[in-house]
């Protein structure tokens, strides 16, 4: 008996439909094996041990952090906090198992790391990531083109093997550290032995790579839909087909989820921190290209200076921020949430680079940042939080960046345009935007 394919997919699911294919023969194996298995009842299932407790290691772990959001240094006292600090479990638990469940380190690709759905570990408005899981033991061809990105760059991240957070930069390769073509292609070998030509070097503790692609635009580019950056990583030898994954492959992979979950999902202001974050609200530390060092800061790059301070403005509040952006390849300025997650800015004006801020008449700047409009250029939206993080990017600077002064002030008040002149007396020049 032949079935035509329009057929079944009328008839394959209704009762006669299947009546006909177990006439028909074509399930009498399936329906024999079912039989089969509940003839021998739990036992078919044995070997299954590993992944069963996998999974119960992994429910472990999220029952603790969540358990662990009770805790006093965590500071979440309303509803609302407490639900952004669940998305940020979510949206973790998205990026691990997309990596760690099903990825290859012999066989990587590039996942894009954060999205506007996806946000973990500080993300950029004006950035895509990505994101591959990689071993030294392998060695690796990356193609791709620049796609007319303000800068480029891959870093090599130390102790993520096993799923952990990273424990800091192993190596990096900036688009002015690799040659491309005309039209900005480029390929670049990876391996812990040196190649000639575009060389990226995996130290015997790589785990993963992470990719940087910032653009200066007047719309965040995480947020464009159309934008594609094309790029691909390889294995540099042909390898056969990997062996079919089974019970064990399961339970290790679920183990690197939570293990992924446990070492990023963390408080903030918990033991020593980088030098560019201040503990001290709407205060920010004075950003220094001489003294930066983000080589031991998991998923940091190494070619930013960051400055970064928690925000407190109390509704009818707005708190003002003055400074001069530097001569530099890329400049921003962002908010969070406390889990280190940008706040909205697919719908909202949650951050702002250069080529969004309007200058003062002496090059300098005035941003505002309040939970409603005061009536200024650059204005970021709260979306009505007291509280949150504000992190400032600069990257590649080419001279010494101006102190980022702060005042809070009634939000009526904000539109004010007085400006004095003394702050900046010291850093007299407007860093205009640096060519590509």
């Amino acid at each position: 008996m032949t079935i035509d394919r329009r057929d079944f997919m009328k008839t394959g699911f209704a009762g006669a439909g299947l009546g006909a294919l177990v006439s028909s023969g074509l399930t009498t194996g399936l329906l024999a094996g079912t039989a089969s298995a509940d003839a021998h009842g739990a036992s078919s299932l044995a070997g299954t041990e590993a992944s069963e407790q996998a999974l119960a290691d992994l429910r472990a772990v999220l029952a603790r952090i969540d358990a662990g959001f009770a805790d006093p240094v965590w500071r979440i006292s309303t509803p609302g906090d407490l639900a952004d600090a669940r998305r940020s479990v979510m949206h973790a638990l998205q990026h691990a198992l997309e990596i760690f469940l099903e990825g290859d380190r012999a066989r990587p690709n590039f996942k894009r790391f954060v999205t506007p759905e996806k946000k973990l570990l500080g993300d950029n408005p004006d950035a895509i990531y990505h994101h591959a899981w990689v071993d030294a033991e392998h060695s690796y061809r990356i193609r791709g083109n620049l796609a007319d990105a303000t800068y480029t760059s891959f870093t090599v991240e130390r102790g993520t093997a096993e799923g952990g957070m990273s424990t800091g930069v192993g190596a990096t390769l900036n688009d002015t550290q690799f040659e491309t073509d005309a039209d900005g292609n480029f390929e670049i070998i990876v391996s812990a032995k040196k190649q000639p030509g575009n060389w990226l070097e995996l130290a015997p503790d790589a785990g993963s790579i992470s990719t940087r692609h910032y653009y200066e635009r007047e719309v965040g580019v995480a947020a464009d839909r159309m934008h594609h950056i094309p790029l691909v990583i390889e294995p540099l030898k042909a390898l056969p087909p990997p062996k079919r994954a089974g019970d064990a492959e399961l339970a290790a992979a679920l183990g690197r989820v939570g293990r992924f979950l446990e070492t990023t999902i963390q408080p903030f202001g918990g033991g020593t921190m980088p030098k560019y974050v201040s503990r001290v609200p709407n205060q920010f530390p004075q950003p220094s290209r001489q003294s930066h060092d983000n080589t031991d800061t998991g998923y940091a790059a190494v070619d930013n200076v960051y400055s970064m301070a928690p925000f407190v403005v109390k509704p009818g509040e707005a708190l003002v921020v003055r400074g001069r952006f530097p001569k530099c390849r890329f400049a921003s300025v962002v908010l969070w949430n406390r889990y280190l997650q940008t706040l909205d800015y697919a719908n909202r004006r949650t951050s702002l680079n250069r080529k969004q801020t309007r200058l003062e008449r002496d090059g300098s700047f005035k941003i505002v940042i309040a939970d409603r409009d005061p009536g200024v250029p650059n204005w970021i939206d709260t979306e009505g939080r007291p509280f949150g993080m504000v992190f400032w990017r600069f990257l590649l600077p080419e001279e010494d960046i101006a102190p980022l002064v702060t005042n809070v002030v009634p939000i009526g008040d904000a539109a004010e345009l007085d400006l004095d002149a003394a702050l900046f007396s010291a850093h007299p020049r407007a860093g205009g935007l640096a060519s590509r």
